[in-house]
Order: structure tokens, then sequence, then C-alpha cells
């Protein structure tokens, strides 16, 4: 469905003020509901929300693969949408002991969680060789800005694209939010059957702990911004075993951790 509504206004040029009917960013809560608990209400766009369902149960290592879900089902209301899930019984349990039952703003990945051990949890490493050139970087971030049709539209939406190398930009994911975005990549990578390990993940934001760790989570090796990244992202990046190339616009880039995955020539 389209993620944009057109809005009425008025612009104001040389002229003075006229009216103007303008596309905005749909936005709207998104109640993520296992085994009939409402585990979190994120505030999103109403697109792609299978993906965003099973991607949000793997970043937030609810489940470790899309079969555990099984189907999921969309219920729409007139005030948001339930995306209404199953887990087997070990995973509702464990589910239950790190329950985020708090609205959250899409500029949030934390809200709700109940104690600062859940909110700073253990990562797994991440070990995939993968090899990047510098073009691949280049080709990465610039292919996804043409792959955007919400931010073209809008000006209001952030992306999250995987680029594998020798296949380019595989897969591209948009929504409001930053963390949903790259929730929403996750879930597309899982249900195409695609091995997060052998590409990169690129966004369109900072890097703050949370994409981090959401990318740790489904094992891709490298993660791509156009923004900077936070500190604590950068400490969790090292601890997790995951390349963070930063700034990465045009020719130029950063790289903070884990730097033997990117090479100027030729991969190794």
């Amino acid at each position: 469905m389209r993620a944009a509504v057109d809005k009425p206004g008025l612009t104001a040029g040389p002229l003075g003020l006229s009216d103007q009917t303008t596309a905005l960013a749909e936005e709207m809560p998104i109640a993520l509901v296992y085994n009939g608990t409402t585990l979190a209400v994120m505030m999103g766009s109403p697109s792609d929300l299978i993906d965003f369902a099973v991607g949000f149960s793997l970043t937030e290592g609810l489940v470790d693969s899309a079969d555990e879900l099984g189907d999921v089902e969309v219920i729409r209301h007139a005030q948001g949408v339930e995306l209404q899930m199953w887990l087997p019984e070990a995973r509702a349990a464990a589910m239950a002991k790190r329950r985020r039952a708090l609205a959250g703003p899409v500029g949030c990945g934390l809200c709700g969680v109940e104690s600062l051990e859940q909110a700073m949890r253990a990562l797994p490493r991440v070990t995939a060789d993968l090899q990047l050139r510098r073009q691949d970087i280049h080709a990465a971030t610039t292919t996804m800005r043409q792959q955007q049709p919400l931010h073209d539209e809008t000006h209001a939406a952030h992306a999250a694209g995987f680029y594998r190398p020798g296949d380019g930009l595989i897969l591209v994911r948009e929504d409001v939010g930053r963390h949903n975005a790259l929730d929403k990549l996750a879930g597309a990578l899982a249900l195409a059957g695609i091995d997060a390990s052998s590409g990169a993940v690129t966004v369109t934001s900072r890097l703050s702990s949370e994409m981090i760790q959401k990318t740790a989570q489904i094992g891709a090796p490298v993660l791509i911004a156009v923004s900077a990244p936070t500190a604590l992202g950068v400490d969790l990046a090292d601890q997790a075993g995951l390349t963070i190339v930063t700034r990465a616009r045009g020719s130029r880039f950063d790289v903070f951790t884990h730097s033997h995955r990117i090479h100027s020539g030729e991969p190794q």
C-alpha cells in the first residue's frame, strides 16, 4: 500500500502564499502481538508489514528463523495496525522476561525495555569474511539513493538496503523510523531465503547502538551508513566483530571497526 497521504497546505513563493497539496509520509501505531500479548507498539509506515513483523522478531532475538513464527496476521484498525504472531512455548517464556509494553516513537529503539541489562544484551559474534572494495561501498550508497520512492515523494523516510558483491543492491525497505526500515529489511531477507552474512547492510541514518545490535543479530558482517556512528555504536560493533563504514558519501568514507573487510582495490 502507499505509505504517503496527500494533504492541503500553503506554500510561500515570490508572489506570496498559494494553495498546494503535498505528499506526506504516513505514520501510525503498529502493535507487535505475540501469543495474544502486545510486546511493543512502534510508530511506523504501514507498508511491508509482514517483513516488519518477521524482521523485528529476528533482530530482537525473539526467534532464530522466520519458520518459528508461522503465519503473520495483519489486522487493520481505524487507529492503527496489529501484527499477530505465535511463538513456540519456550520462546514465549523467554519473551516474557524482556517484555516491551510501552509505545515506541520513531526515534526510539529501546522504549519499554525493563532493565539496563536487557537494553545492552549480549550480541552474537559476526564471523563472515566478506570483502568489499571502495567501488562496492560507493555503489551501495548511490544505488540505494535511487531506490527510495517514499523518500522521493515525501522527504521524510529512512531506508535500509542489502548489497551483495557481484549482485549489487538486491533489496531496499523504507519507513519513517530508521529502526523499522532495518527490521523490514531483515524480514525481507529472511523470507526471501537470503543469507545476511553474504552481503552488507546499508542505511540512511546514524549508527546508534540499536542499529548495531539489529545488524549483528542477523549476522551481516558490514554495516554502511551515510551518517556518523555514536561512540557506543562503535564499541558494540567492535565487540560483535562487525565492520562499520560511516559518512559514506561519494568516494569518501570512514571505517571504525574490523577494517580487514574493506579494500581499496579488488577483493582479496
